[in-house]
């Protein structure tokens, strides 16, 4: 899903993903409250704005309301994808997967070989969704996650292979 495409993300429901502005993080902050219990601060996503190797996006709605928002980091051929949240009452109707895509098809645009990125290992929902996209589990940090403390499953996307 590329900046400003629409995505059927469920019957009767349109998204759009489009990068992310200061205006935004208000709306960043509700979704990012309720879906972490360690959610990042508002400076945390205000830097992630200014870097340019960081791809922040919005999935908005048809009434323009942002419904979810994906951050990732790329440099070096590699991507990281560090946060990706979407609005409880639009959950499991396509909103993760279209921003998902979205990061996905800006790491092939910006040349990223791999991509990769945590994920608590009781968060069944997200693991399928990754699944979906051809993660692969590559390795475990044991309790990463605090409140409560977690293992996170470490999964790659392999995007592009190498070409001598």
């Amino acid at each position: 899903m590329g900046i400003g495409s629409p995505a059927n993300a469920s019957v009767g429901m349109t998204v759009s993903i489009a990068q992310a502005v200061l205006a935004d993080i208000p709306a960043v902050l509700a979704i990012e409250g309720v879906a972490f219990t360690d959610p990042w601060s508002v400076q945390s996503f205000r830097d992630a704005l200014l870097q340019p190797a960081v791809y922040f996006a919005c999935a908005r709605s048809d009434g323009a309301a942002v419904v979810g928002y994906v951050v990732a980091w790329f440099a070096g051929g590699e991507g990281e994808i560090t946060n990706l949240a979407v609005e409880r009452a639009r959950r499991r109707a396509g909103v993760g997967g279209s921003l998902l895509d979205a990061a996905l098809e800006e790491g092939t645009r910006r040349k990223a070989l791999a991509v990769f990125l945590e994920v608590r290992e009781s968060n069944v929902s997200a693991r399928r969704l990754y699944h979906s996209r051809g993660f692969e589990e590559v390795g475990r940090r044991h309790r990463y996650y605090r409140k409560p403390n977690e293992d996170a499953i470490v999964l790659r996307r392999v995007l592009a292979l190498i070409r001598r």
